[in-house]
């Protein structure tokens, strides 16, 4: 299983807009073959930040889906990132 997880910096003023227009791609993202969790939230402090969470069965069903995310104009309203894939060997479920 791998985890993508971290923030983007975006315009505070633009934030919203921002994350209306990745709608299609968080729908895609959760149709593409091995997706088991896919979301681009606001944060609750920070009116600039977004969060970002992946969860893909494979390294594979990740970078098949690469490519087909974000736009080039989305990509250009980003003023920072801080996102890393994690490679998890094991899960504990706590429902």
């Amino acid at each position: 299983m791998l985890i993508v997880a971290g923030h983007l910096a975006v315009d505070p003023g633009r934030r919203d807009a921002y994350l209306a227009g990745c709608v299609s791609v968080i729908e895609h993202a959760r149709d593409a073959p091995g997706c088991l969790s896919f979301s681009l939230t606001a944060d609750l402090l920070d009116p600039g930040r977004i969060v970002v969470f992946e969860r893909w069965e494979s390294r594979e069903a990740v970078e098949a889906f690469r490519g087909s995310g974000t736009s080039d104009e989305q990509n250009a309203e980003i003023l920072a990132a801080d996102v890393a894939e994690y490679e998890i060997a094991g899960v504990r479920d706590l429902t």
